[in-house]
């Protein structure tokens, strides 16, 4: 395993950080969009190959900590470390940043491999045409996530499921350590569930750290070494047992879901919030930071 997430003799070579070293640090962290508050004063410490859930309500502020922390969006207060910078643009390069799935214009004529390229376009020219060495990582992506045979596919006529693999291929080629998914389990199906599972697995034994929000609390606990509940601020903070506790989703949501029929996934409710607790922003997700070849335009839902 290289620096980034791919596995291409390629790519330039970095000494990964031993397991357990600081990756992902905020002190006193806050975002505002006019006056509204999406985070207020969050400071959290999260430690290289780990991996992590975020956890709470729409508009608790988990897409706009996983954008802070992608160099996306500036913090309003406090300071944000990666790996023991601070520039924003040194973030966006540690860092890769995962939108959710339909933050994309899925209809642009536009071939699966060639939305995998798309991740390699940071670090070259715009005006230089892709080469075969690049395709061939593109489609070695593709090979890791199950969809080599539909490289020449239009990205529109996949499925939800397989779209979302193709998000993470184009994420494994960019040049980013770690990995940060904004609701990656989010209408998949089971086949692409277990290809997450096992690249989360993978990546976190080659040193990178994985950190991604979900309204699925089974998933939370179950893929996550440590989940993190939010509602503009930190509610609880640990090993997922001992965070996703009735008391402490009731104090996130105001009540607990309620409990599923047998065999059924828990799925958090987006909770009653007043508007002073929803915080949204129109701030686009251009292709610099999500690699992505489409105009994706990102309001922060969770």
């Amino acid at each position: 395993m290289t620096d980034s997430l791919a596995t291409s003799s390629h790519h330039a070579r970095r000494a990964n950080p031993p397991q357990g070293s600081p990756c992902f640090s905020t002190q006193g962290l806050s975002v505002h969009f006019g006056d509204r508050s999406a985070l207020d004063d969050v400071t959290l410490d999260i430690r290289t190959g780990e991996i992590v859930s975020l956890v709470g309500p729409n508009g608790a502020g988990k897409s706009t900590l996983l954008r802070v922390l992608a160099g996306v969006l500036p913090p309003s207060h406090g300071t944000v470390t990666v790996a023991g910078t601070t520039g924003r643009r040194d973030r966006s390069s540690r860092a890769t940043y995962v939108p959710q799935r339909g933050e994309a214009l899925w209809t642009f004529p536009i071939a699966t491999v060639d939305v995998v390229l798309m991740g390699l376009a940071r670090r070259r020219s715009r005006f230089r045409p892709y080469s075969a060495a690049d395709r061939d990582i593109a489609l070695a992506a593709l090979d890791r996530v199950g969809l080599r045979d539909r490289a020449g596919v239009q990205i529109g006529r996949l499925s939800g499921g397989q779209q979302q693999r193709v998000f993470l291929a184009r994420a494994l080629v960019q040049d980013g350590q770690h990995l940060l998914l904004d609701e990656p389990f989010v209408g998949i199906d089971a086949p692409t569930q277990a290809v997450l599972l096992d690249l989360f697995r993978e990546l976190r034994a080659g040193g990178a750290t994985i950190i991604y929000a979900t309204h699925d609390l089974e998933q939370a606990k179950g893929a996550a070494d440590r989940a993190i509940l939010l509602r503009r601020r930190v509610i609880a903070d640990g090993r997922p047992g001992d965070v996703i506790t009735l008391a402490n989703l009731q104090r996130a949501f105001g009540s607990a879901p309620s409990d599923p029929p047998h065999g059924e996934r828990v799925h958090v409710s987006p909770g009653a919030m007043s508007n002073d607790e929803t915080a949204s922003s129109s701030h686009d997700v251009t292709s610099r930071h999500a690699g992505a070849p489409l105009a994706i335009t990102g309001r922060d839902r969770q």
